[in-house]
């Protein structure tokens, strides 16, 4: 008797354990917790750096003294604006005399168009148009005269360095005086209004689970903030750093905060 008591005290005691274990498994804090941990495992977390969307390290395919700075540092300028311009007589001198010649051979062309040639026959002047490969050949020669013209206007085009887009002047290397060298830089432009946010350390691990759309949560430590946004691109060929093999994930913002400098950090956690 004393032993049948004992079992069913053991048997209650499981009953009991057993419901408290099913209750637990189908808490909403339990179903919470599960949803959480599979949201963090979903997601990718890296450090990242503002940078401007365009940057423009700008110089000339010639070589000449700089003959004007029209801008300064911090400068907005408009996307055809001219910046610098270099001092290239040659050059203008060329022009001058290309487009002399072209309208000496464009008005010879168009006097053999409208010229007549006297011709006696048969004892009566006749005054005849001139002979049609006369007229071609001037007309080609007005052609020739143009396109060297085009050449040599074109070649006095690449003494001033235009803006590409609109964006601000970050930086001008060169003062009015100062020779250039071909390909070396003078001006910095950049989208100083239009800041995108660039990972600095996401792992080749981790960039497989990035695609391009995926939204994004930006800490933006200086501004104590997050900021939502959308991965733009991801870079298709890895950067080592450090030894690390990583890849860059660009990240546009769905609206720039103010106070977003270039340079700042951040962090961005990426969901798939």
């Amino acid at each position: 008797m004393m032993q049948e008591n004992r079992m069913k005290r053991v048997n209650r005691s499981a009953i009991f354990c057993l419901t408290i274990i099913l209750a637990i498994l189908v808490s909403p804090t339990a179903a919470v917790f599960a949803s959480n941990g599979s949201a963090q495992t979903g997601s990718v977390i890296a450090s990242a750096v503002v940078v401007p969307a365009q940057v423009s390290r700008m110089g000339f395919i010639i070589s000449a003294p700089v003959s004007e700075v029209t801008v300064r540092e911090g400068d907005r300028v408009e996307a055809g604006q001219a910046l610098i311009v270099l001092n290239t007589p040659e050059l203008e001198y060329a022009v001058t005399a290309a487009d002399a010649a072209y309208r000496s051979a464009e008005a010879y062309a168009e006097l053999q168009r409208y010229k007549r040639v006297k011709d006696i026959r048969n004892g009566r002047i006749f005054w005849d148009v001139v002979h049609p490969e006369v007229r071609q050949r001037a007309d080609a020669q007005a052609q020739q005269a143009f396109s060297a013209l085009e050449i040599v206007q074109a070649n006095l085009a690449e003494n001033t360095l235009y803006a590409p887009y609109d964006g601000t002047v970050v930086s001008v290397n060169v003062i009015p005086g100062e020779f250039v060298s071909q390909g070396q830089a003078v001006l910095a432009l950049a989208t100083l209004d239009d800041m995108v946010i660039e990972t600095t350390d996401l792992s080749e691990r981790d960039v497989t689970k990035v695609r391009v759309g995926a939204s994004a949560d930006v800490f933006i430590e200086a501004l104590n903030e997050n900021f939502s946004g959308r991965v733009i691109s991801v870079s298709p060929k890895a950067d080592i750093v450090g030894g690390d093999v990583v890849f860059k994930v660009t990240v546009a913002l769905d609206e720039q905060p103010q106070g977003l400098l270039w340079g700042m950090t951040a962090e961005v956690t990426i969901g798939e």
